[in-house]
């Protein structure tokens, strides 16, 4: 009786250590597929707009082409409100279409306009797409959020669960127009704030230099690719990136 006990109390303390080390094991390999997704930029992302940047279509070129070339915002951070269009017969492509809309002010030729489907995440022209404007989601550079689809059943479905009104692209983009000054303006005071940060941020972490550039995308095309600051993500890289491009 007394061998039995023991050969049970062998057995289970066998399976025992077993399962702690197949579950260590499963622990490992999640540890080891989280660090390798981060590796590849497949992190998932926290904000409603953003993809991971393996997702992202990016149309326009040159070193500063994961920027929005009007304010600087990194496009994959807002992808789901991405437009694009040939500016000057150049492709630009924005975070949203409140920065589409200050380019066509600027007076530049606007032609060939696309936008993101959030359906299927790729862009699409806009005489096609179908808009959710005033949903519940976030807006990008706006506090009055539109999101596009191809197909106007996924915008209608989009706009029962989270709200808003389904519009085309030039009904969206006469309210933009309406109300660009005043956001703009927003937009400006917002900035302002964040280079007073970001100059704050430039004094306590950065290797002093004198390049000046000509948009926020450029100057934090420069802050990573020359790294004087370091490596920057996120906030810090933007509001350093604001403050450059004011600094004269």
């Amino acid at each position: 009786m007394k061998k039995t006990v023991l050969l049970i109390a062998a057995s289970l303390m066998i399976s025992s250590n077993a399962f702690a080390e197949e579950m260590h094991q499963d622990k490992n390999e999640e540890m080891k597929q989280e660090m390798k997704t981060q590796q590849m930029g497949k992190k998932m992302p926290t904000r409603f707009q953003a993809v991971s940047p393996d997702k992202a279509v990016i149309l326009q070129e040159g070193e500063a082409k994961m920027f929005c070339p009007k304010c600087g915002m990194t496009l994959p951070m807002f992808y789901k409100t991405n437009h694009a269009a040939h500016v000057d017969a150049k492709s630009e492509q924005y975070c949203s279409i409140h920065c589409l809309a200050e380019t066509m002010a600027d007076g530049g030729k606007v032609t060939g306009i696309k936008v993101v489907d959030n359906t299927t995440l790729k862009f699409i022209d806009v005489i096609n797409a179908w808009y959710v404007m005033g949903s519940s989601k976030a807006g990008t550079m706006t506090m009055t959020s539109k999101y596009a689809f191809g197909k106007k059943p996924d915008a209608e479905k989009f706009a029962k669960e989270f709200g808003g009104k389904v519009m085309t692209f030039y009904d969206v983009l006469d309210s933009v127009k309406g109300t660009l000054a005043q956001e703009s303006t927003m937009i400006k005071q917002k900035q302002a704030m964040m280079a007073q940060k970001g100059e704050m941020m430039y004094n306590n972490m950065c290797t002093p230099f004198d390049a000046t550039f000509n948009s926020i995308a450029e100057a934090k095309t420069y802050l990573m690719t020359q790294k004087p600051c370091g490596d920057l993500k996120g906030k810090q890289l933007q509001a350093i990136g604001i403050y450059l491009n004011l600094r004269k």
